[in-house]
């Protein structure tokens, strides 16, 4: 079994999506979200990471970073520790987050600004507020912190380096906009061609029966989670029967 290296930022600048497993909510209450906002935090500390912006929906965050330590070791000290405290305080057990959080290198400049309104209006397009300024889940308030020269969980110095005052940063952070950053689409609305070729960017299926039961089962489960496919449709893609699949997919609940 073979994955593609993740794509490596000469900027050390990374946008990160972590997702619930299943689309399942991540965050049930505003303790779950203050309590992640803590991970993140003590996480950048032992990490050596810096933070320029985050917004927590409620089955996906997106986070964006320069790492410090190796980004996987980062996102791991987030999310390892507010699972176990989610699932005893929730009684549930097993995986919250898919498995493979989604990334992808910031490159340019102006790319980097983009990605930051495109994550402080995640809540806007969604519909749940007018303005990003009234979402109290994401970094954007805590700009506002910094310009006013008050303590702030961002590092926002690099930002505040494009726009002079926070009039500047409010005015481009609300510009109506189409941008896709890390978009997430669906793939159980696309063809079977479709669905194998965005597999094949990650997975080398080419004889899935061939593999260990247990490292197959591991495989189909991580497709199943990470291409938001039916099961029916992975059955035709993947060739492994449905019972199968369905066992697979159990063993992570």
């Amino acid at each position: 079994m073979v994955r593609h290296a993740r794509k490596k930022s000469s900027t050390g600048i990374y946008h990160v999506m972590l997702r619930g497993i299943d689309k399942r909510d991540i965050f049930l209450d505003d303790e779950d979200r203050e309590r992640f906002i803590e991970r993140v935090i003590n996480a950048k500390k032992l990490g050596n990471f810096e933070m320029y912006g985050y917004c927590l929906m409620d089955n996906h965050v997106h986070l964006l970073i320069r790492e410090g330590e190796d980004i996987g070791n980062s996102i791991k000290r987030i999310t390892v520790g507010y699972v176990a405290w989610h699932n005893n305080k929730h009684g549930r057990v097993g995986h919250l987050f898919q498995n493979r959080y989604l990334s992808e290198p910031v490159e340019g400049e102006g790319y980097l600004i983009t990605v930051l309104r495109y994550i402080h209006q995640n809540p806007v397009k969604a519909g749940i507020v007018k303005e990003a300024n009234d979402y109290s889940w994401s970094s954007y308030k805590q700009y506002l912190q910094a310009y006013q020269n008050e303590n702030s969980s961002v590092d926002a110095d690099l930002i505040k380096g494009y726009f002079k005052t926070f009039e500047d940063f409010r005015q481009y952070m609300n510009t109506p906009n189409s941008d896709e950053c890390l978009e997430y689409k669906q793939l159980n609305k696309s063809t079977d061609t479709d669905l194998m070729k965005a597999i094949n960017i990650d997975y080398n299926i080419e004889k899935l029966t061939d593999i260990p039961i247990k490292e197959r089962n591991k495989l189909i489960r991580e497709i199943y989670h990470n291409t938001g496919t039916s099961i029916r449709q992975l059955e035709r893609v993947i060739g492994v029967g449905k019972a199968i699949i369905e066992k697979a997919i159990r063993q992570d609940s």
